[in-house]
C-alpha cells in the first residue's frame, strides 16, 4: 500500500508538469488555431537557458529561471505570433508544417550549441521531504502541485473575468468583430502566445532536473502533454488541467503494477517496459479515435488560400528532361563510386518521398507516422526472407502488409481531418515504435534484423540499378494515379472534401485509398534501406525522421516526382559531403528554416515578385479556384483543369 501511495503521489506530481505544458498548448490553440508542435522543443530551450546561466554563468537559480522565461517564454511568444499570424489564411498543412519545421531547427540548434549527450541539471527546488500516511513527500513535489494547481486556477479566472481574457475567446474566430469592441486582435493574440510558451519553458525546467538536458528527451515528454490536452479536447482549460493530473497519475500506476511479480511472470517484458511511458500517447490515440466530431473542431477555420495547381511544363520539355536525368542516373554510381551506398539510399527514398506526396500534396492529408509505414515494410520484408520467400515476394510482401496500417491510419483520418489527423498519427508513429519495435513482430530486442540482397544483385552497383529500376516502377504508378479519376478525386479532397461527395464519389473510400497505396509504397521503400547495409534496423525509422521528411517534401516543391528526386537528394545525398561533427543538427535547421518559408507562402511569394511577369500576376489572381475543376474528366475543355490531368514531372 504504501509503493501505491507513492506511485500517485509522484504521478501528481508529474502529471502536474504534464498540465503546465498542456494549458500552454490549449491556450495557443484556442486563440490562434495554430497547434504548436514545437511545444516540447520550446520546453527544452527553456530549461537549457536557465541551465547555462544558473551553472555556467553562475547566476542565482531563481534570476535564471526569470531569465529563461523572458527569453523562451515572452520574446519566443512574440515571434511565435507573428509566425501565427502569417499562416492564418493557410491550409492547416501549411500549419502544421510551420511547426513542425520550428520543432526541427530548435531541436538542430540545441545539438550545435550543447551536444547530443545528455547534461545532468541538478535540482533547484527544496528536496527535503516530510511524511504523511507513510509515504515521503518531498517539497518540489509538493512545490509543483501548487504551482499547477495555481496555474489552472488563475487562467480559470483570467479568461471569465479579465477584459483581455474574455477577448481571447473571441479573437481566433471573428478577429474584426472583437477590433469593433476597441479591443486590438494582435495585442490579444500576442498575450496568449507568451502565457503559452511561458507555460512551456517553466514545464521545461521543471522536468530537466529528474531527466536531464537532452533536446529530444525533453520534446518527447513534453509531447506526452499531448494526451492531457486531448481530455480537455484541445479547447477546455479546466479538463486539460485534471486530465495532465490523470495522464500522471495512470503513468505511474502503470508502472507500479507491470513491476509486479505476478505481472512479470506471466507477460514478455519486452511488452511490459514500454508500457508506462507510453501511457499518454495510448490516451491520445484512443482519444481521438472516440472523441464525438463535435468536440473536435478545428479553431480559426476560415476560407483559407488554396494553392494553385501547378503547370505541367510542354511534353517536349518533359521527355528532354527525362531523357538527360536518366542517363544522369545509371551515370551516376560511376562519378562517385565511394557513395554508391548512400546513392541507393538515396533512391529508396525517392519512393518514400513520392508517397508522402500523394498523401500529403495531393490528397492534403498530413500524417507524421510516414516512417511507421516503412519500418512495417523492413520488418515484413526481413521476417518473409527468413521463411525462405524470394526477394521480390517479399518485396511485394513487406508493401502488402503496411497496407492494412495504413487501412488503420485511415480510421481517424474518416473521423477527423486536418490538425487532428496530424496529431493522431504522430501519436500513432510513437506508439509503433515504443511498443512494437522491440517485440518479434518487428525488430526484435536488439532492433535489428538481417535481410540479404537477391543473388542476381549481390554487388554494390547491381543493387544500385535494381532499387533505382523500383523507384521509377513506383514513381510511374503515382503519376498513372494522379492522371486517374482517383488522382482528380485526391486533388478535389484537397480542396473540398464535400464537393467530392456531391460528385458520387465517397470520401471515405478515396481517404482510405490514398492511405493503403501511401502505406503501400512506404513499405516497399522500407524494405529496400535494409538491403543497403544487409541489416534493418529501428533506429532507421525513428518517428522523428517522419517529421523531418514532411519539412524536407514541402522545402523540394509542389511536383510529385521532381519534387521526390530533389527532396531525397538533398535529404540522403547532400550530407553525405559534409564531414562536420555538426552536419546532421544543420542539415535539420536548414530543412526546417525552409519548410517554415514555404508553408508561410514566403517562397511563392518571392517567386512571383522577382519571376513572374505582371500579366502573369494578374491571370493567377484572375483565375477562379474550385474543387469542382479538379473534378472534371480528362480531356475537359476548362483552361485550368485540362493542365491538371496532364503528365507532370
Amino acid at each position: 500500500m504504501d509503493q501505491f501511495l507513492a506511485a500517485i503521489v509522484t504521478g501528481l506530481s508529474t502529471g502536474s508538469i504534464y498540465a503546465i505544458a498542456a494549458l500552454g498548448l490549449v491556450l495557443t490553440n484556442k486563440t490562434s488555431g495554430v497547434f504548436n508542435f514545437a511545444h516540447g522543443t520550446q520546453a527544452a530551450v527553456g530549461a537549457f537557458i536557465m541551465w547555462e546561466l544558473w551553472k555556467v554563468h553562475h547566476w542565482p537559480w531563481p534570476v535564471a529561471a526569470a531569465a529563461a522565461l523572458v527569453l523562451a517564454g515572452l520574446l519566443g511568444g512574440l515571434m511565435l505570433e507573428r509566425m501565427a499570424f502569417g499562416l492564418g489564411d493557410k491550409p492547416t498543412a501549411n500549419r502544421v508544417v510551420a511547426t513542425v519545421g520550428l520543432l526541427v531547427v530548435l531541436q538542430g540548434l540545441l545539438m550545435i550549441r550543447y551536444g547530443a549527450a545528455t547534461i545532468q541539471m541538478p535540482p533547484f527546488l527544496p528536496t527535503r521531504t516530510v511524511h504523511l500516511l507513510g509515504v515521503s513527500i518531498s517539497y518540489q513535489q509538493i512545490i509543483v502541485f501548487v504551482l499547477a494547481a495555481a496555474a489552472a486556477a488563475g487562467l480559470g479566472w483570467f479568461f471569465r473575468t479579465a477584459r483581455t481574457g474574455v477577448a481571447m475567446h473571441a479573437v481566433v474566430d471573428d478577429p474584426a468583430l472583437l477590433s469593433l469592441q476597441a479591443i486590438n486582435p494582435a495585442q490579444v493574440r500576442r498575450s496568449a502566445w507568451m502565457i503559452g510558451s511561458c507555460f512551456a519553458a517553466a514545464s521545461g525546467a521543471l522536468m530537466a532536473p529528474s531527466l536531464g538536458l537532452d533536446a529530444t528527451l525533453l520534446t518527447l515528454l513534453v509531447i506526452q502533454a499531448f494526451g492531457a490536452a486531448a481530455i480537455g479536447w484541445f479547447n477546455n482549460l479546466p479538463l486539460t488541467y485534471v486530465g495532465g493530473i490523470a495522464v500522471g497519475v495512470a503513468q505511474e500506476l502503470t508502472k507500479f503494477l507491470v513491476s509486479r511479480d505476478v505481472v512479470t511472470r506471466n507477460v514478455n517484458a519486452q511488452i511490459l517496459q514500454p508500457l508506462p511511458s507510453n501511457v499518454p500517447f495510448i490516451v491520445l490515440f484512443v482519444v481521438l479515435l472516440v472523441a464525438p466530431r463535435h468536440r473536435l473542431v478545428e479553431r480559426g477555420a476560415r476560407v483559407v488560400r488554396r494553392e494553385r495547381p501547378t503547370r505541367p511544363f510542354p511534353w517536349q520539355v518533359v521527355a528532354a528532361t527525362s531523357l538527360v536525368a536518366g542517363v544522369f542516373l545509371v551515370v551516376l554510381p560511376h562519378l562517385d563510386q565511394n557513395r554508391l551506398p548512400v546513392f541507393t539510399t538515396a533512391a529508396a527514398y525517392v519512393v518514400i518521398f513520392v508517397s508522402l506526396h500523394l498523401l500529403v500534396r495531393t490528397s492534403g492529408q498530413v500524417s507524421l507516422a510516414h516512417m511507421a509505414f516503412a519500418a512495417v515494410g523492413a520488418a515484413a520484408f526481413a521476417h518473409a526472407q527468413h521463411a525462405g520467400v524470394p526477394f521480390f515476394g517479399a518485396l511485394l510482401f513487406a508493401g502488402l502488409v503496411a497496407v492494412p496500417v495504413g487501412a488503420l491510419i485511415a480510421i481517424p483520418a474518416i473521423r477527423l481531418s486536418g490538425l487532428y489527423l496530424a496529431i493522431a498519427t504522430f501519436g500513432f508513429g510513437i506508439l509503433v515504435q515504443n511498443l512494437f519495435f522491440p517485440t518479434f513482430l518487428m525488430f526484435g530486442g536488439e532492433l535489428t534484423q538481417r535481410v540479404n540482397r537477391p543473388s542476381f544483385a549481390r554487388g554494390d552497383l547491381a543493387y544500385y540499378y535494381l532499387v533505382l529500376a523500383v523507384a521509377v516502377a513506383c514513381c510511374l504508378l503515382v503519376l498513372a494515379v494522379r492522371r486517374g479519376r482517383l488522382g482528380r478525386l485526391l486533388r478535389g479532397l484537397a480542396d473540398s472534401p464535400t464537393a467530392v461527395a456531391a460528385h458520387g464519389a465517397s470520401v471515405n473510400v478515396v481517404r482510405t485509398l490514398a492511405f493503403c497505396i501511401s502505406a503501400f509504397l512506404a513499405g516497399v521503400a522500407g524494405a529496400l534501406i535494409g538491403p543497403v547495409t544487409g541489416s534493418a534496423t529501428g533506429g532507421t525509422y525513428n518517428y522523428l525522421i517522419s517529421v523531418l521528411l514532411i519539412a524536407v517534401l514541402f522545402m523540394a516543391g509542389r511536383r510529385p516526382v521532381l519534387s521526390a528526386f530533389i527532396a531525397a537528394a538533398a535529404y540522403v545525398v547532400g550530407p553525405s559531403y559534409s564531414t562536420g561533427a555538426n552536419t546532421q543538427p544543420w542539415t535539420q535547421v536548414i530543412f526546417g528554416g525552409l519548410a517554415i518559408a514555404v508553408a508561410m507562402g514566403v517562397v511563392d511569394a518571392l517567386r512571383k515578385r522577382w519571376f513572374e511577369t505582371a500579366r502573369a500576376h494578374e491571370r493567377d489572381r484572375a483565375a477562379p479556384l474550385g474543387a469542382s475543376r479538379l473534378l472534371a474528366p480528362a480531356g475537359a475543355t476548362n483552361p485550368v483543369a485540362t493542365p491538371n490531368t496532364a503528365a507532370t514531372p
